[in-house]
Formats: C-alpha cells, sequence, structure tokens
C-alpha cells in the first residue's frame, strides 16, 4: 500500500541551562529560591581492557532536566522529546498504516523524537516530513527576546519549555506541484523545487531548523528539476550521480587549496591537479583519488560544524598518502577506494556526499579505503498501473554480513558495484519460486 524510510535532521533540539549553586554545590537557585539537586549514584559496567569493572558515579538532577557538573559550572540539559518513551510504539505503527492520513496520524503524536520522514504509496501520494520534537519556545518572555541558541540563565523558570510544538508547525510536503519530493540531509527548504519548496521565512527562529545544505541535497534538486520526464531511467541516473556542485564548502576548499603558497613540488602538482578537477568521482578523472581524500574532512567540518580544516595540512595529508602507497597522486580512484569483504575486492565510484555515496571508509594497511558508510540498502518501489506493487534492492555486501561461511556474505557485492538491483521476491509465489530450501513446520500439542 505504501512505503516510507527516514534519515537524520540536525534541527536544534536541545536548551542549556547554567544553574546558579550555593557554596554547597548541593542547591540551585530558581525564582529567588534555594532548590535541592536531586542526586542518587549509579554502577556503570566499565570495559578496561579484557575485563569490565562496576564503577560508580554521582549523577544529578533539576527541574530542568539533567545537570552536568564540570570545571565551568554547572549546566542542566533539557531537549525535544525528553520523558517520552512512544518512539517505538510509533514506529511499530507506521508500518502498520494503510494510507496516508492515518501514516500523518501517528507522526503528529510527536512521539519520534527527530528524523525527516519521506513517503510514497499506490494511490500517487507523496510527502516529506522535517519531523522533530522541537521544544516549544516562545520568541519573547515577559516582553524580552531570548537567544535560545545561547546558554539560558537557570535561574528563571519562565525560561524552562513545557512540552514540543506542534506537528502542523514543521516543515512538511504533501503532494507538491512540482510532483516530486527529494531527501538527502539537506534543510527542508530545498526538498521539492523551485515554485514548491517552502520558504525559511515561513518559520519562526525559534525552531531551530538548519539552513546549511549538503551536495546531495543540492545535486539531487537541481538534476530532479532539469529532468524533463522523471521515469526509471532518469531516477536511476539521478541516483547514481557521482558529481559535486561547485558551491558550498566544496567551492569554499578549492578555493582555499587555489590561495596556497608554497614551494614544495608535491604540492604545487596536487594543487595544479585540483584546479583542473572536473568535479564528478567517477573513477574517470586524473584528480578524483585527490579530491576524494580532500573533500571528506571538509564535509564532515560542513555538516557537523567542527572547524574548519587547514586546506594546505589536508592537501599534505593527501598527498603523502597517495605517494606513500602508490607512488603518484593521481591514481585511478577504483584502485583507491575498495569494496572489502571477505575475499571480495572491488573498485567503486562515488565520494563523501555525492548521491552515489561512498562516505566513510577504514584505512588499510595497504593504504586502500575500505569503505564502510554511504550507500547502504536500496530499495526501489513501482506501483504500475494495473500491476500490482514491484521491488527491486541491493545492499553493499550480502545479506549475512556477520557469517563468513554463509553463501550470502558478499553475494550481492558485485552487483552493488555494477549499479544493478535484484529482485524483491515480496509475492509468496515469488518466494516460493525462487526459494533454495523449504522445511515444513508441524505444530504439534
Amino acid at each position: 500500500d505504501l512505503g516510507w524510510t527516514n534519515t537524520v535532521n540536525t534541527p536544534d533540539m536541545v536548551d542549556v541551562y547554567q544553574l546558579v549553586l550555593d557554596d554547597s554545590g548541593t542547591r540551585y537557585r530558581l525564582d529567588g529560591e534555594w532548590r535541592e539537586l536531586e542526586q542518587r549514584t549509579v554502577t556503570l559496567p566499565v570495559r578496561l581492557g579484557p575485563v569490565v569493572l562496576p564503577i560508580r558515579r554521582d549523577i544529578y538532577r533539576s527541574a530542568h532536566g539533567p545537570v552536568i557538573k564540570n570545571d565551568k559550572g554547572a549546566f542542566a540539559i533539557r531537549y525535544g522529546g525528553m520523558g517520552n518513551l512512544g518512539q517505538l510504539d510509533a514506529y511499530y505503527r507506521l508500518n502498520k498504516a494503510a494510507s496516508l492520513d492515518e501514516w500523518q496520524g501517528i507522526l503528529a503524536r510527536m512521539d519520534i523524537p527527530s528524523t525527516n520522514f519521506i513517503y510514497a504509496d499506490k494511490a500517487g501520494n507523496i510527502a516529506n516530513i522535517y519531523n522533530a520534537a522541537i521544544p516549544a519556545r516562545p520568541a519573547t518572555v515577559g516582553g524580552e527576546r531570548i537567544d535560545w541558541r545561547g546558554i539560558l540563565p537557570g535561574d528563571r523558570s519562565d525560561l524552562i519549555t513545557r512540552g514540543s510544538v506542534s506537528y502542523d508547525q514543521l516543515p512538511r510536503y504533501v503532494n507538491p506541484a512540482s510532483g516530486w519530493l527529494l531527501e538527502a540531509n539537506n534543510n527542508p527548504f530545498l526538498d521539492a523545487g523551485a515554485g514548491s519548496n517552502l520558504s525559511p521565512g515561513d518559520f519562526p527562529p525559534e525552531l531551530g531548523i538548519e539552513l546549511k545544505d549538503t551536495n546531495r541535497g543540492t545535486r539531487g534538486a537541481k538534476l530532479m528539476a532539469e529532468a524533463e520526464v522523471l521515469d526509471r531511467a532518469a531516477l536511476e541516473r539521478i541516483k547514481y550521480d557521482t558529481a559535486y556542485e561547485n558551491s558550498g564548502y566544496i567551492a569554499q576548499m578549492l578555493r582555499d587549496v587555489a590561495a596556497i603558497r608554497t614551494d614544495d613540488p608535491d604540492l604545487l602538482a596536487a594543487q595544479r591537479l585540483l584546479s583542473e578537477w572536473d568535479l564528478n568521482a567517477d573513477n574517470i578523472g586524473r584528480g578524483d583519488s585527490l579530491a576524494l581524500l580532500m573533500i571528506r574532512p571538509f564535509m564532515g567540518s560542513s555538516y557537523s560544524n567542527d572547524p574548519w580544516p587547514d586546506a594546505e595540512a589536508e592537501l599534505q595529508r593527501s598527498v603523502d598518502h597517495l605517494l606513500r602507497h602508490f607512488g603518484r597522486i593521481d591514481p585511478p580512484m577504483g584502485e583507491l577506494l575498495r569494496l572489502r569483504q571477505g575475499d571480495v575486492d572491488l573498485p567503486l565510484d562515488g565520494g563523501s556526499d555525492t548521491l552515489r555515496a561512498s562516505t566513510l571508509w577504514d584505512i588499510d594497511d595497504d593504504g586502500r579505503l575500505s569503505v564502510r558508510h554511504g550507500d547502504s540498502f536500496i530499495q526501489w518501489v513501482e506501483w504500475m498501473p494495473g500491476e500490482r506493487v514491484a521491488s527491486r534492492s541491493i545492499q553493499p555486501f550480502g545479506s549475512a554480513t556477520t557469517r563468513p561461511a554463509s553463501p550470502h556474505y558478499a553475494d550481492q557485492s558485485t552487483l552493488f558495484v555494477q549499479h544493478r538491483l535484484k529482485p524483491v521476491h515480496f509475492w509468496r509465489e515469488d518466494v516460493l519460486a525462487n526459494a533454495a530450501s523449504r522445511k515444513t513446520v508441524t505444530n504439534r500439542r
């Protein structure tokens, strides 16, 4: 009847309050009165090498929420969905929903504290919900405008939020005029194309909705909008796109590299190679391997608000890696980026934050990058007119990734690197026709 999936978003869901403690450190001030900090001792099992030891720690709580004590003082934490235990039930009921209205009604309970949801059904409905149990923050308190992104004074009860915003206040799309929706961990104002996108000005800043974007979001929205027809071929082409837009953190990284002043011949050659790079991690261009190594820390900085990397230091790191393991700064990217599982060792395309995502990896002893994060489970579902629902899927390794003796330990790898999908045997007769074995179980009392 319907399908949905979800992925992380990064709204500001946490408020931090600095408490005023008395000299004993056991009481905090609230509205001019002293209150006792709740305190109890917990025992935590902590693994230290081969043994697990019980470690006792004191934990604290105020009217705001959990309290952390450190060298800078005592800070209380309050977050969206605090105390709500309905998440598992909500997910269960989403899986049982049979219509868009029923599905939205479950999300509207606000029991799932965060993650964007994207939806489609056999009736042709599509939806994208920026789901988040964002604290219900007023813009002003007592006529005073509050900076909810800063450290809040912990001695005022009027700043302690109560509950979360309602479902109707969240950014959401249902059947936009563009006819398509995209979700790629981007801000919610890029999901449906020009003329259908929501406007950030329609949502108060107190919601704390992120405004940053991902390359996948920018690139995907551009390709979706440019497609004359969004048929199977067009969507497959977009899904496996390996290019970067020359914008955002990518453009800034390339500007920083171009601004490096050095006499080192290897760095000068790398600088020139990146200046000529075609912005496509397709395993064709000479600069693909160098760009692959460079982009990851800049992507991480942009997405996680980490300190901005030093371009010269990152270029040196990337050059050193390639020279040490390949003897050159321009090896084919497929020699560097690998899909490895057991005896399987295959070349990969894509990069960090491309639609064909090869995002994070382990660095093996031979200098190759074994991808561990990026494209994972890909599922393609179609409700064609007059036909029952059909599906294809793929996983980078196989369906038994923890069992090396299984024939399915890595049996999907070749299809995955070839951008191919396998059928999902959804209907009973398909399952029986393709079963490797069948067992009859008798229920005996």
